[in-house]
């Protein structure tokens, strides 16, 4: 039998510990976030339905997000023991500078219609953190106000190219004289992905008031005071707004992008260049001899060509082939301090979170954006103090297995042309590339004038 007694207010006493109340309703709602999935929620709740959707989605079937995420989900850590590692360091080099932390933030288009602090708070809250900001050609903040946000970090810019090259000239030029050191060349873009949220939540810049989005925002009130109240809403570097996002890109894109416009944009360019949106270890490698400064391995988020290859997956084969190279950066599906860590064992240099920065900015503006990092610097730290890794460099392939759900059919090409005998391969001209073209007249008129 327990022996019971009256309770003893002395030690009841010592178990009445109540928490201070936190008065700040952003503070009380960032301070329950513990993951990124919890900033999601927040967000969700306080963002109408267009601007969350936008987010949130991807093209078509959104199946290349859904791959990209799973991905991260499907490995295996191989911890060590018995290391001794009390502290870890996490900074890295990273295209020539510092980072405090192994991911920097991703550019992200139409960042104030998430919240009305957009571009700044994100950079504002990167350079605090010392990590890398970039800022989209379709962002909502100038590159000049970006650059005071972050007058002491690092800050990229990410470059599109325009049907009007002159537009795509003008950006790198104001880029570079605002003391950002490196460019981020956008290739997977020549035209917009199939956006369907998009389409059917009318997602425009600016936006529009309908009856739909009127009963939306009833329960979200203080987006749309920040809305109404605060400078209108439209891309800080191009003139032309109105209309859907698909209609804006079809409209801005030119789909006759290639390996001379890379060419005119170095000649221009004075810091480091980084191809973005690299899908195969063949246009890796040519990129290699062709002698940019680092790729980012990326499917655009999933938001151009649904069933695009996975960047995770693609990850060690093209650090195989190039990784000695260029530096090898990696984006898309990135949701946990812990999917950093593992792209790090893998080769990948650095890593970029876009819809991840974008939850914590709609949970909570720019202490939303901090708790982002704080969340993931925590799961950076807590994974490698796990696997018994005292820097990033110690980590490898040794500590991680990525494990099989989509497998490709084995298939030799000999094979499959017999099986289809009726059908000629097309024949391929060779790459046109700075290293073996003579450039166009074209483009050394391109060249010359860019150059002025």
């Amino acid at each position: 039998m327990v022996k019971r007694q009256f309770p003893n207010p002395v030690e009841l006493a010592e178990l009445m510990k109540f928490k201070t109340p936190t008065l700040n309703p952003t503070d009380r709602r960032l301070g329950k976030a513990l993951t990124i999935a919890d900033l999601r929620a927040i967000a969700k709740r306080r963002t109408p339905k267009a601007p969350f959707d936008y987010t949130e989605g991807a093209a078509e079937g959104e199946i290349s997000l859904s791959r990209a995420r799973q991905a991260f989900q499907d490995i295996e850590f191989h911890p060590s023991i018995l290391r001794n590692v009390p502290v870890v360091d996490t900074s890295c080099e990273v295209l020539g500078g510092p980072s405090s932390l192994p991911f920097g933030i991703a550019p992200t288009g139409f960042t104030r219609m998430m919240q009305t602090e957009g571009e700044t708070a994100g950079a504002g809250a990167a350079g605090a953190a010392g990590i890398p900001f970039t800022l989209s050609t379709l962002g909502t903040t100038s590159i000049e106000d970006v650059k005071a946000a972050n007058p002491h970090g690092r800050n990229w810019f990410q470059l599109y190219v325009m049907r009007d090259r002159e537009i795509s000239y003008g950006l790198a030029r104001r880029a570079a004289a605002a003391g950002y050191d490196t460019l981020f060349f956008t290739v997977d873009t020549p035209v917009a992905g199939a956006r369907h949220r998009d389409k059917r939540n009318g997602f425009s810049i600016p936006p529009q008031l309908t009856p739909a989005t009127v009963i939306n925002a009833l329960p979200r009130p203080a987006w749309w005071i920040n809305f109404l109240t605060t400078p209108k809403l439209e891309f800080a570097s191009l003139s032309s707004t109105g209309g859907t996002v698909g209609e804006l890109i079809d409209d801005a894109m030119d789909p006759t992008i290639s390996f001379d416009d890379l060419e005119i944009i170095r000649s221009m360019w004075p810091g480091k260049i980084v191809v973005k949106g690299v899908q195969t270890v063949e246009d890796a490698k040519i990129l290699a001899e062709l002698g940019v400064d680092g790729i980012v391995l990326s499917n655009h988020g999933g938001r151009q060509l649904d069933r695009a290859p996975i960047p995770f997956r693609l990850l060690p084969h093209v650090v195989r082939e190039v990784g000695k190279d260029l530096e090898v950066q990696i984006d898309t599906g990135i949701m946990n301090g812990a999917d950093i860590v593992a792209s790090i064992a893998l080769g990948a240099n650095f890593t970029l979170i876009g819809r991840a920065y974008l939850y914590g900015l709609m949970a909570g503006g720019r202490r939303g954006v901090d708790k982002t990092i704080e969340i993931l610097r925590t799961e950076v730290e807590r994974t490698m103090k796990l696997l018994e890794v005292s820097t990033l460099a110690e980590l490898g392939p040794q500590h991680v297995t990525q494990l099989a759900q989509l497998m490709p059919i084995a298939q030799p090409i000999a094979d499959a042309a017999a099986a289809v005998p009726a059908r000629k391969a097309p024949v391929r001209k060779p790459v046109a590339t700075a290293s073996v073209v003579k450039k166009s007249p074209a483009a050394q008129k391109s060249v010359a004038a860019a150059s002025k």
